[in-house]
């Protein structure tokens, strides 16, 4: 255990005074729904005030552009808002990236839109700590580090996307492109658990839309001139399902087409998840989709059209991602927390992120529970605490590297 130093008394003295928990509940009271693009632009516009308040260049960057797959068989682009951008101090020693989301996964029409306070002192609101207690308690840190005498040796980039729900999908390249070249980085995901244990290694996953399409005829008259989508993709569902191996889980999630009992249905769609564990896993499941395509197209004569990808690789803990582990636990006993760490099946940025070869811890935001439902809820102690913790990490980034 170390001392706390005069400088670190000083941020936490400054965390400990910023409006954490105002700034949650202002950006909490707007819908932010991934496919909100009117609320998730009112609250882009929000955060660039707040985080104007940093020194450095602020923008926000118009999103990639992204297909999805109708339920129609079309493929059209898919709108979604835009990503706030902030780098401060490019040529300073120490480099760091900082990232979260402002989406939620509550639309403009879920029935959660309203806070309340809970007996036990939590607050129950959506988004509350997935993860906008989370950017709020960033910001505070970030504000403490500036008005730190060790400020000037640390550059930073904050990136947060608009999409993260659905898979950064128009984010990703962003995040990759920010991340390269980073001595270690940060995200804001609520803990992995209530008492602030950090997710440690993840595995990755690959979402595809499998577009099947055969041939209709009268299904009493002609029916052997069809050529059932329906059923072809229920076999390539099955088919698929049977690729499950220790390491990698595929689920068959959804099939969308057919039409009336007198059609042979010329049109499915198979939606399926696959859930690798490492690279390895990632090599099984394509050879397994592209053997399943290929003998399923042949045996009913169909033609199939692969779309999407593995779009998180999987996350392991290497060394790097070790050291910087080590030094939150550090900081966090010094601050009287006591961190664990448990591997987590979810997926993040942070896979992203660890992709590029960046150590990363990615549960640095809010301790809270029960996210993506109605009963999510965020425990405000958390705010200053964990604001801390991120300011003394980025300090002693600073002081003593990883």
């Amino acid at each position: 255990m170390n001392a706390i130093s005069a400088i670190e008394s000083a941020a936490i003295d400054h965390v400990g005074a910023a409006p954490i928990m105002e700034r949650t509940q202002a950006w909490v009271a707007v819908n932010s729904g991934t496919r909100n693009l009117d609320g998730l632009a009112r609250l882009a516009t929000m955060l660039a005030d707040s985080f104007s308040a940093l020194p450095g260049t602020l923008d926000l960057v118009e999103p990639a552009p992204v297909e999805s797959v109708l339920p129609d068989g079309r493929v059209q682009a898919l709108a979604h808002g835009r990503h706030l951008h902030l780098t401060v101090r490019p040529d300073a020693p120490l480099q760091l990236l900082l990232t979260g989301h402002m989406d939620t996964v509550y639309g403009a029409d879920h029935p959660f839109q309203n806070a309340s306070w809970r007996e036990d002192g939590s607050w129950n609101a959506p988004g509350c700590a997935d993860m906008k207690g989370g950017l709020a308690l960033m910001l505070a840190a970030l504000e403490a580090v500036e008005a730190s005498p060790l400020a000037e040796r640390i550059g930073y980039e904050v990136l947060i996307n608009s999409d993260e729900e659905t898979g950064s999908f128009s984010s990703a390249a962003l995040i990759a492109d920010r991340a390269r070249g980073k001595h270690a980085a940060l995200t804001y995901e609520p803990s992995a658990l209530p008492d602030g244990t950090l997710a440690g290694a993840r595995g990755g996953t690959g979402n595809f839309s499998l577009i099947v399409r055969g041939r209709s005829a009268h299904a009493g008259r002609n029916p052997e001139e069809g050529r059932n989508a329906l059923v072809a993709a229920a076999d390539l569902a099955l088919r698929l399902a049977e690729a499950r191996s220790p390491g990698l889980a595929v689920n068959p999630a959804r099939i969308e087409g057919g039409g009336p009992n007198n059609v042979v249905p010329d049109l499915a769609i198979l939606r399926v998840n696959f859930r690798p564990r490492d690279a390895a896993a990632i090599t099984r499941a394509r050879i397994a989709l592209d053997t399943a395509v290929a003998i399923v197209a042949t045996k009913h004569h169909v033609k199939i059209e692969v779309h999407g990808s593995f779009n998180r690789p999987p996350k392991p803990i290497d060394p790097g991602a070790e050291k910087l582990f080590a030094l939150v636990k550090r900081v966090g006993a010094d601050l009287g927390l006591d961190i664990a760490t448990k591997d987590s099946g979810g997926v993040c940025d942070g896979n992203n992120i660890a992709a590029c070869g960046v150590p990363v811890v990615d549960t640095m935001g809010a301790r809270g529970g029960a996210i993506h439902s109605p009963d999510e809820y965020l425990i405000p102690e958390s705010l200053p605490e964990r604001a801390a913790l991120s300011a003394l990490t980025i300090l002693r980034l600073a002081e003593r590297g990883l």
